[in-house]
């Protein structure tokens, strides 16, 4: 796909949220996007596709969450899952990148910026999407 813009979507896997995130691989920006409710990992597939119309992404990403040591966690398997999906639904081409400590660093920012903890009224999960998108932004850069 030939794609101008160079956008990318990034997700932050999570079950009851996935958080989502939008960079330029050509200007090197990224910016949260949404927080998508999700049932069981499960997102509104609507609300995703729409957000995948509007910003034209030539390629979509994916936080793995895995162990600390590496191995795969229960998670980890079903953001691979989730990722299959998007790339059938989709079909854009899918990467995976471990996002370990994603989402504390997120929490860390929040609390940096003022936010006091109730996570469950100010999720930070496009936050965590947005660092995911940064670590594969800095990969890509460091492959080309």
């Amino acid at each position: 796909m030939n794609n101008p813009n160079r956008n990318v979507i990034s997700f932050d896997f999570g079950l009851r949220n996935i958080g989502v995130a939008v960079g330029n691989r050509r200007l090197g920006t990224t910016q949260p996007l949404a927080v998508l409710k999700a049932r069981d990992g499960q997102p509104d597939w609507r609300a995703l596709t729409s957000l995948v119309s509007e910003w034209q992404p030539e390629r979509l990403v994916v936080g793995e969450p895995l162990h600390m040591d590496g191995s795969d966690s229960e998670l980890s398997q079903l953001a691979n899952k989730f990722a299959r999906r998007l790339h059938g639904r989709l079909g854009l081409p899918v990467d995976m990148i471990d996002e370990r400590l994603s989402s504390a660093e997120a929490k860390s920012i929040s609390r940096e910026q003022g936010h006091r903890g109730d996570y469950s009224a100010n999720p930070v999960d496009s936050l965590a999407a947005e660092l995911i998108l940064k670590s594969w932004l800095e990969r890509a850069r460091g492959e080309a």
